[in-house]
């Protein structure tokens, strides 16, 4: 059963409200100290200051509120400030806040780890590590893949995004802002194509198809032999949220274990109950044998995970995977509380009623304005594709101008994409129907007035 808005509960009134000048004085004066000590290549899409936040509402610290359209990219998926994750948070740090599992282990960790080990894909025997970032998760995937099959080769691909380390930037494909002068990048990482519907030169294409697009180059490129692991987002998220043709994961994946492969799954951001499933490959029933999560495990705190078949990870000698924070025992009591509000509140199925009442609502948007290229996504995890009127080619423009309307009047949200042309929704699974629609219909008279 579907958890519905009149069963949670909010500490702040769930209602947007710009009270007056847009940054306000107390944001404007944060962001002059902020010049001053942080360095200019952290950016921030929002020129506002967080004071609080609950449920879909984001107040700065000059009294406006905005919806939250974002969730800190996918990652406060259960609320800002869920109270069973403040609670066992508060709980946790008042008996300590870090020991290192290395040294000193702590139930908390093994318990994320069987959360894990039983929520992810397949039944087979599993094993799990904790790490920090997204990034790093990424890298400890590689790094058994590597060691477990004897090969060096790692194949990504076209609009992949899976970090800022130097491993996770060669992996990733689009170079401004996140690769541009930051060379020279890890060796042995190859690209190949996506399957990316809306932008097919052959629109029939079918999944199955793009795969073996894709299998043949490898085969021709490095040779299957060669290659100890695949990397793929189920739905690519910096790269457009672009869902790939049905068969196409299944396809690869397949392959992948008939050439003794590691086929590793990348759904930190489409992880846990984003996409309408606990993870995005559970749609099509691809079972993984490395999967990579973040955001969204632990309720707004720090913690990242690899879980994959045990005779893998079992065999990197001891020592060889962890981290002095990896799984810090106050994030494993967030990560815990966070996966019980999940199942409490039944927020998968709470993804799949927001991608209901959404893509209702874009659809009605579509057939107004012909800016609108492709709506497309899962549960919770949607994007509008904007395009130059009566073509596909892309509109970053508007995006960008759509961006800052949805803003002025406190909806925010967020753009991506290869060719920065893509909105993508991810709201808090516990946001109300009634913000919901508020914030989809600030962004729909936004997109009218700018096309």
């Amino acid at each position: 059963m579907t958890t519905t808005a009149n069963e949670l509960s909010y500490r702040i009134e769930q209602k947007r409200n710009i009270n007056g000048a847009f940054p306000g004085p107390k944001s404007q004066a944060l962001a002059e100290r902020r010049s001053a000590v942080v360095a200019a290549g952290v950016a921030s899409g929002v020129p506002v200051y967080v004071e609080d936040a609950d449920g879909g509402i984001i107040r700065d610290v000059d009294g406006n509120s905005f919806i939250d359209l974002g969730s800190g990219i996918a990652v406060t998926s259960v609320g800002a400030s869920d109270p069973a994750v403040v609670a066992a948070v508060q709980e946790a740090a008042a008996h300590f806040t870090h020991t290192c599992f290395m040294v000193t282990p702590y139930e908390g960790y093994v318990a994320v780890a069987e959360q894990l080990n039983r929520l992810t894909p397949g039944d087979h025997a599993k094993r799990t590590v904790l790490f920090n970032s997204g990034a790093e998760a990424v890298e400890n995937a590689v790094k058994v893949a590597r060691l477990a099959t004897g090969r060096d080769a790692v194949v990504a691909f076209d609009h992949a995004y899976h970090g800022r380390t130097n491993l996770t930037m060669a992996l990733t494909a689009k170079a401004m802002p996140y690769k541009t002068n930051f060379g020279p990048f890890a060796p042995e990482v190859y690209r190949m194509p996506m399957s990316y519907p809306f932008r097919e030169e052959n629109p029939e294409i079918t999944g199955a198809e793009a795969a073996k697009r894709a299998i043949t180059m490898i085969e021709k490129q490095i040779g299957g032999d060669q290659v100890a692991a695949i990397i793929i987002e189920p739905i690519q998220g910096e790269g457009g949220f672009i869902v790939p043709a049905e068969g196409f994961l299944p396809a690869l994946s397949a392959w992948a274990k008939e050439k003794g492969i590691v086929f590793i799954a990348d759904e930190v951001q489409s992880g846990f109950c984003r996409t309408g499933e606990w993870f995005a490959v559970d749609h099509e029933g691809v079972v993984p044998d490395i999967i990579t999560m973040a955001k969204g495990i632990a309720g707004g705190l720090p913690l990242s995970a690899i879980t994959g078949r045990a005779d893998l990870l079992d065999a990197v000698h001891p020592g060889g995977l962890g981290g002095t924070y990896g799984g810090n025992p106050v994030a494993c009591a967030a990560a815990l509380a966070a996966i019980d509000t999940m199942e409490q509140h039944n927020l998968n199925g709470r993804a799949r009623h927001i991608e209901e009442l959404a893509v209702g609502k874009l659809r009605e948007l579509a057939g107004e304005v012909s800016v609108v290229g492709d709506i497309r996504g899962r549960g919770a995890m949607l994007a509008i594709e904007l395009v130059q009127s009566g073509s596909k080619e892309p509109n970053a423009e508007l995006t960008k101008a759509v961006a800052a309307a949805c803003l002025k009047e406190g909806v925010i949200i967020l753009t991506c994409g290869t060719y920065g042309n893509v909105i993508r929704l991810l709201p808090p699974l516990v946001i109300s129907d009634e913000l919901l629609i508020d914030g989809l219909e600030v962004l729909a008279a936004a997109i009218k007035a700018h096309a």
